[in-house]
């Protein structure tokens, strides 16, 4: 009887992992490798007070490419956050080009000067296909990326990486910023918080003392 069942589990095994197989075997399409996303080798800059186009090669100048790549690789895949502001209040109109091997392949128009805060839009016809057209709410740090482009707009150095401060495009002063000295002012306030907590808490325990004391002494 066990030799009977050992047999049987023989079978279903076998005929699961056939099943298994066969399935792999027929699955399509869902195996197959995902498609390599094609990313750009450098970023041509147009727009207003730009006499000739300006082209940022990556293997040229790896940082000042990647500033503008930052700017504008995250409108390809998001939905539009904004509705279409008042032209009067855009201000100067540049477009950064993604170039692939010095081929257009996504083209965006910034505004970093327009009322409210910068702008992006993204136009419907792009070199690698049809997209839906939309704005969208620019980075804080457009206006410096573009001027290190190229672009006629004034430093901005104190508005980075999306907002924070950090002197892109000027050296800054050592003696400005010392972390040791910053470190040793966060622990002396920590200090003079914790005594502070703690004469607090010392006198609400006496008062407590007393109160009992009293309390007892009447019963």
């Amino acid at each position: 009887m066990v030799r009977g069942t050992i047999t049987r589990l023989v079978s279903v095994v076998g005929a699961l992992a056939v099943a298994v197989m066969l399935a792999v075997g027929t699955a399509p399409a869902a195996h197959a490798a995902p498609k390599a996303a094609v990313k750009p080798t450098g970023a041509q800059l147009t727009g207003t007070g730009i006499k000739s186009p300006i082209v940022v090669r990556q293997d040229a100048e790896p940082k000042l490419f990647q500033m503008l790549y930052n700017e504008v690789s995250w409108l390809a895949t998001e939905s539009p956050q904004t509705s279409a502001p008042k032209a009067a209040k855009l201000g100067p109109k540049f477009t950064v080009t993604l170039l692939v091997k010095d081929a257009p392949h996504q083209v965006y128009d910034l505004y970093p000067l327009a009322a409210g805060g910068p702008r992006a839009f993204r136009p419907a016809k792009q070199p690698s296909g049809k997209k839906a057209a939309g704005w969208f709410y620019g980075r804080l740090s457009m206006s410096e990326s573009l001027r290190l482009g190229g672009a006629p707009l004034k430093a901005k150095p104190d508005v980075v990486n999306g907002g924070i401060g950090g002197g892109v495009g000027e050296d800054l002063n050592a003696a400005e910023y010392d972390p040791v000295e910053s470190v040793n002012e966060a622990f002396t306030e920590f200090r003079r918080l914790f005594l502070l907590n703690g004469a607090v808490l010392l006198i609400i325990l006496v008062g407590l003392a007393g109160m009992a004391f009293l309390i007892r002494r009447r019963i």
